[in-house]
């Protein structure tokens, strides 16, 4: 049974760091396209990072440079490093899975599976 766990969400200041961490359970994150996906009060979901199974990692503009997404497959965790955050990136993170090796784009509706999020707080 395929599932994906979220944690390492909490409050920092503008400035500060957070790492996410997603366990993933029913696959191995090596050979999966792998997403990092946000919704904040004032922004509609929104495809952060990815990575696909040949290590190929894209970036949404409002991030690049600050975020990082990374894996371990030893341990099959999918990570999300965020450095220098900002009031805006306030919102739920989800990461997610394709069936797929291949990421196409950060289209939320590509992926099928889904962790229940975690929450993300930056104050000025």
């Amino acid at each position: 049974q395929v599932q994906l766990v979220e944690s390492g969400g909490g409050s920092v200041q503008s400035g500060g760091s957070l790492r996410l961490s997603c366990a993933v359970s029913g696959f191995n994150v090596a050979w999966r396209c792998m997403a990092w996906f946000r919704q904040g009060p004032e922004v509609e979901s929104e495809g952060v990072a990815s990575i696909n199974a040949y290590n190929t990692l894209n970036y949404a503009a409002s991030v690049k440079g600050r975020f990082t997404i990374s894996r371990d497959t030893a341990k099959n965790i999918l990570y999300l490093d965020m450095d220098r955050l900002k009031p805006e990136d306030t919102a739920t993170y989800y990461c997610a899975a394709r069936d797929e090796t291949s990421c196409m784009n950060r289209n939320s509706t590509l992926y099928k599976h889904w962790g229940q999020g975690t929450q993300v707080t930056v104050s000025s």
